[in-house]
């Protein structure tokens, strides 16, 4: 699962941080392609609209492979005294 997030980062598909509403799906799209998250958001449900039951599917296929924007913080190892 690293390797998707990584390959996700790269592309600048994260879910960002801020702007969020339920898991920051249409806001890192919307960041990802440079519009804001409202008209993302709008875009997302309309196309979602025309492909019945997929929006069962895809936003949480997309919140789980999308990495959050934050990452989370690990430990230095502990030096040798």
């Amino acid at each position: 699962m690293n390797g998707v997030h990584e390959t996700f980062r790269r592309e600048g598909l994260v879910r960002p941080a801020d702007s969020r509403i339920l898991g920051g799906v249409c806001a890192g799209l919307g960041r990802r392609f440079g519009i804001d998250p409202w008209p993302a958001r709008l875009l997302f449900v309309l196309l979602l609209l025309v492909i019945p039951g997929s929006q069962i599917l895809i936003y949480p296929i997309l919140w789980i492979l999308m990495p959050s924007e934050t990452t989370p913080v690990t430990a230095p190892p502990a030096s040798a005294a």
